[in-house]
């Protein structure tokens, strides 16, 4: 299980890293969200995967459990990373309706035919 959860992690990081050198501002926005999509399941795969088990020490329970630790984190950061991406998104939503544009080599103010 491991061994996909790798491949996956590895589609997502580099889906990212694709997304974010494009040149349009909700391709980067994609961007960060698959790579930090990508680190969460990277926390939750590093915790170990099983199932099964309890994720926290019940009393008179001797066997093993599941670390709650990754489980919480990432729970945080998924809450996080939400509340993130929408700020951006609202913040790019208001940077097209100024500038009319979502070419980030335009709203730097580069021009291209150099």
């Amino acid at each position: 299980m491991e061994v996909l959860m790798a491949l996956v992690i590895g589609f997502l990081f580099s889906g990212g890293t694709y997304l974010l050198l494009q040149r349009r501002l909700i391709q980067v926005i994609f961007g960060t969200s698959l790579i930090s999509h990508g680190s969460l399941l990277l926390v939750l795969t590093l915790g170990r995967l099983k199932t099964g088990r309890p994720p926290v020490l019940i009393e008179g329970y001797s066997g093993p459990y599941v670390d709650p630790l990754p489980q919480a984190l990432n729970l945080t950061a998924i809450v996080i990373g939400f509340a993130t991406t929408a700020f951006i998104l609202v913040l790019a939503s208001k940077v097209y309706q100024e500038y009319e544009t979502d070419d980030l080599e335009e709203l730097r103010g580069v021009d291209g035919d150099e």
